[in-house]
């Protein structure tokens, strides 16, 4: 797979991107046997229709069907039809896009290059796009090289991608940017407070971990990003069905998506002091599995009633908020596969994010309309917060009742973020259930390019 774009070259192969309602003025300008062989092929523009035209030596152009605007705004990335279908070759966007048309067409084309071919052979998308004239190339292929990585870091399974190897991801990405990173494993959690992170993850035959980032300029405003990294959720002496432990590689999506972020960031030098935090854990089932009605006491010293061992990520993330919020940053970022209930409420796609703060809310909700990576923001609902108190201790990990399920874990992970005032949580998915335009199946990277607009309008500040 390539996340890069094609050289310049005067043999690229023209791409007239055509709209439903523009097809008659098509007619009017282009060549009389290329609108015979649209019309011959029953190109109308359709939204995904894409054709090539024939030459004496090959194909002389390609047309893409750019739809209606209503068909457009029902979902984006629309230009990854082109990517995936049209075959071998170079091409560049001769008409039918500019301005912010032309930048998200390119990014959906590279987006739509992924391919997870770790174990088993296939076939990446062959056609190679030339960067459009005023797109920033290299910022574009910054992201994607990001977005690719988290997905990888998902797709692999369990049996490849444990606590362990969820470190060697961790330090790798470190190392290649110049960044200091530390990991702290085993009982070592206990001995520097993080008894949550331990008690999670000491069932498995993986040692728990705390892994910790720091990049940057000291004096520059202080993003830290937090990502759940549960490498597998067995759902704990709470068993999940099996149904329900299908996916359950991707309960590490957070930690995931919080490294491919970190990669755009760094890779595009933003002048950020950029922490990143990744509680990685397996949880398991033995004899030294934390229990049901068990009690933890968390890094902050707030008590814990497990009600549900499957309600693990909460905890992880609560001792590595905790610690995030010890140094006050300038933005706390978390991101995690915490609930099924966010999907209830919004489905695969929509993420929702939780923030007390206005202006930090509508940038997100600016920037993710901006580069077609949707998220919707939710309430911290002050009256629900009796739902996480028991009788025995000062919150509850899994409240009785099954109601406002995304709601009740987020106000969970409030209570750890005491000092920061620019705290948001996304309640990520970090799944393509089926594939769509720059979106394969499997691995998604949610959020990031979103959160990227918001800290680099932020950097610049």
């Amino acid at each position: 797979m390539s996340a890069q774009f094609a050289a310049p070259t005067d043999a690229a192969i023209p791409i007239d991107v055509i709209a439903s309602d523009q097809f008659e003025t098509f007619e009017q300008q282009a060549a009389p046997e290329t609108v015979a062989w649209a019309k011959a092929n029953g190109f109308t523009g359709k939204l995904g229709q894409v054709l090539c035209v024939p030459s004496g030596s090959g194909i002389s152009r390609a047309l893409v069907g750019w739809g209606t605007e209503k068909t457009r705004t029902r979902d984006r990335l629309h230009f990854g039809y082109a990517a995936v279908k049209l075959p071998e070759g170079v091409y560049a966007i001769a008409s039918g896009l500019e301005d912010d048309a032309l930048n998200e067409a390119a990014l959906a084309w590279l987006l739509s290059g992924y391919v997870f071919d770790r174990y088993k052979k296939k076939s990446a998308p062959k056609a190679r796009l030339v960067a459009p004239q005023g797109v920033d190339a290299a910022r574009i292929e910054a992201i994607v090289a990001g977005d690719f990585l988290t997905r990888d870091l998902i797709n692999i399974p369990a049996s490849d991608m444990g606590p362990e190897a969820l470190e060697a991801a961790f330090l790798k990405v470190a190392q290649e940017h110049g960044a200091t990173a530390q990991a702290i494993c085993g009982d070592d959690l206990l001995a520097q407070n993080f008894p949550m992170v331990h008690a999670v993850g000491r069932a498995s035959d993986q040692a728990p971990r705390l892994l910790d980032m720091v990049w940057g300029d000291d004096t520059a405003p202080k993003i830290t990003l937090v990502g759940k990294g549960v490498c597998f959720d067995t759902g704990g002496l709470n068993i999940k069905p099996g149904a329900s432990m299908g996916l359950m590689k991707k309960d590490m999506g957070g930690a995931a998506t919080v490294l491919g972020l970190a990669h755009m960031i760094m890779t595009l030098g933003i002048r950020v002091r950029l922490r990143v935090i990744v509680p990685a854990v397996e949880n398991s089932i033995s004899a030294g599995a934390f229990r049901p009605q068990d009690v933890l006491t968390s890094r902050k010293g707030l008590t814990v009633e497990i009600n549900n061992t499957d309600a693990e990520g909460r905890l992880v993330l609560a001792d590595a908020l905790a610690l995030a919020d010890e140094e006050t940053p300038d933005l706390l970022v978390c991101k995690a596969t915490l609930t099924g209930a966010a999907r209830v409420a919004l489905g695969p796609d929509v993420m929702p994010y939780y923030t007390d703060d206005d202006t930090l809310a509508a940038e997100i909700a600016t920037a993710g309309a901006a580069v077609a990576d949707p998220l919707w923001r939710m309430p911290f609902w002050e009256a629900y917060e009796g739902m996480i108190e028991p009788d025995v201790a000062d919150l509850d990990n899994a409240p009785a009742g099954g109601f406002a399920g995304s709601i009740t874990a987020a106000l969970f992970l409030r209570r750890f973020v005491e000092n920061t005032a620019n705290f948001v949580h996304l309640d990520i998915y970090g799944w393509t259930p089926s594939a769509k335009p720059g979106r394969t199946k499997g691995g998604a990277c949610m959020s990031a390019r979103a959160m990227l607009e918001v800290i680099e309008a932020r950097a610049a500040k």
